[in-house]
């Protein structure tokens, strides 16, 4: 563990740099483009054609699309970057109790000044939120129950109560305009200027901090002990980043709602760590999906009248999940199946070989080849499914059959991967006949399912262990690396031949 976070925090500094000049530029630019909107909702459009609105999605020629869409780019900037140490130190429940524990301090904001200030909201959502935590680890620390039940039990009830303070303003002479209702379900098309300024301000603080402690929270997120060793405000880096996730909740609400948003801090982050295993990268392409599964939910949207951007952006996330987890490079599901199926048709068709090394090993190395049938005695399996193995050496280019169909014979690189394959077999069995003290009637199994993953760097410190051996346990000559590493070479038993 140690050593992960040592590496990652080698490549903080040049992290940093890149940050620190590229990302609060673009912040301030987002925000200056924000201010200069106006805001209207984006399904109080004209019938048009699916076309025409993506046309006019594209050439954002809609002062209402500018501010909707500037919102959600900055509410998936901000849910990526603190996602990925949400998801990273297991803390996903913690995003979805904060969801729905702040809703009653956005009702409190409201009734305030009975108006739909987006700081008095921030500040109310903000003090209940911290309030739901404290509850939480008061509930753990005087209690049997854990964690998880706590969260569980502080959700449900804040999230009562604020439904209840929300159903009392909605009843106010006031309180059907007020747009408090947009909380729960969302709605980026009701947010107004004043809702994007404070995401900006938001999404640069969240930028601002990651940046300057990543190498602290890096540290809080794998080992945190390390970290109070070194001497790091552990402590203090942890309650700085829950603030910062009830800010993000706060107001990431307006354009997705309570239910979702603990959608937008899980899914991108989620897909990036199975895309990449460095904590860096982790951070980047959380940010970058979240981005645009925001912009793509905002422009599915766009194509219809009234229809909700909340789900929509959660759907585009949800399916770049799925395909990252089908066809992931390292982790993918499909991936790993074809990896497997690809490693079980190398092993046949190195068995194969291998088998027929042996015949003409038995018989002196002679010109003449490995017949299918004898080869089928030899592997103890049916003729024609020799023929199928047969048929896969010739796509290979490992092996050549004669025009009768009869018999196979080796080519150059056939004839170099079943020495290869051989050799791996019998320096296992002899190491562990001399090495580890087996007997020679037990090292057979073992050598089957080695010889398929020894590399050759392995091979030549075996070699070196066991003296640059000549014969295995049982007698028989060991492949050198002539014969592995050269065209067609001359055994070391017998005369040169066509193999």
């Amino acid at each position: 563990m140690t050593r992960v976070c040592t590496a990652e925090i080698g490549r903080t500094q040049r992290f940093r740099k890149i940050n620190l000049c590229v990302l609060p530029i673009s912040a301030v630019f987002l925000l200056l483009s924000a201010l200069s909107c106006q805001a209207a909702r984006i399904g109080d459009l004209t019938e048009t054609s699916v076309t025409e609105q993506a046309l006019r999605f594209f050439t954002f020629s809609d002062p209402s699309l500018r501010l909707a869409l500037l919102g959600c780019i900055l509410l998936g900037l901000n849910c990526g970057l603190l996602g990925g140490f949400v998801v990273v130190r297991r803390m996903s429940l913690v995003g979805d109790t904060l969801s729905h524990a702040v809703l009653p301090g956005i009702a409190l904001g409201f009734l305030w000044n009975m108006t739909k200030d987006p700081v008095a909201i921030l500040i109310g959502a903000t003090l209940v939120g911290g309030l739901s935590m404290l509850t939480v680890s008061a509930i753990t620390r005087t209690t049997r129950l854990k964690e998880d039940a706590a969260m569980g039990l502080v959700l449900s009830s804040f999230y009562a109560i604020g439904i209840c303070l929300i159903g009392m303003i909605q009843r106010l002479p006031s309180g059907n305009k007020s747009g408090i209702d947009k909380f729960l379900f969302g709605q980026a098309a009701a947010m107004n200027g004043s809702d994007i300024a404070l995401m900006a301000i938001t999404a640069g603080i969240t930028l601002l901090f990651v940046t300057v402690g990543y190498r602290g929270l890096l540290t809080l997120s794998f080992h945190r002990a390390f970290g109070e060793s070194l001497g790091l405000p552990m402590g203090f880096l942890h309650h700085a980043m829950m603030l910062l996730i009830s800010f993000a909740v706060v107001t990431a609400m307006q354009a997705v709602g309570v239910v979702l948003v603990s959608a937008m801090l899980i899914i991108p982050p989620a897909t990036a760590c199975l895309l990449t295993d460095r904590m860096h990268r982790v951070l980047i392409l959380s940010a970058v999906i979240g981005i645009a599964t925001a912009a793509f939910g905002a422009f599915l949207s766009f194509l219809g009248s009234n229809l909700p951007t909340g789900p929509f952006m959660v759907l585009a996330g949800s399916f770049v999940f799925a395909m990252a987890f089908l066809f992931s490079p390292k982790q993918g599901w499909l991936t790993r199946l074809w990896r497997q199926k690809t490693q079980q048709c190398r092993i046949e068709r190195e068995n194969t070989l291998k088998a027929m090394y042996h015949l003409a090993e038995r018989h002196g190395f002679r010109e003449e080849g490995i017949t299918l049938l004898e080869l089928a005695n030899a592997r103890r399996e049916p003729l024609e499914q020799i023929r199928l193995q047969s048929e896969d050496l010739l796509r290979q280019k490992l092996a050549t059959l004669t025009d009768d169909g009869s018999m196979l014979h080796f080519t150059p690189e056939g004839w170099r991967k079943a020495c290869a394959v051989v050799r791996n077999h019998r320096l296992w069995e002899l190491y562990l006949t001399n090495i580890m003290q087996y007997g020679a009637d037990h090292v057979h199994d073992d050598a089957e399912k080695i010889e398929h993953v020894l590399g050759e760097d392995t091979v030549r410190q075996l070699e070196r262990r066991l003296d640059f051996p000549q014969t295995d346990p049982h007698g028989k000559a060991i492949p050198g690396a002539r014969e592995v590493h050269g065209a067609i070479a001359k055994p070391r038993l017998g005369e040169p031949t066509g193999y």
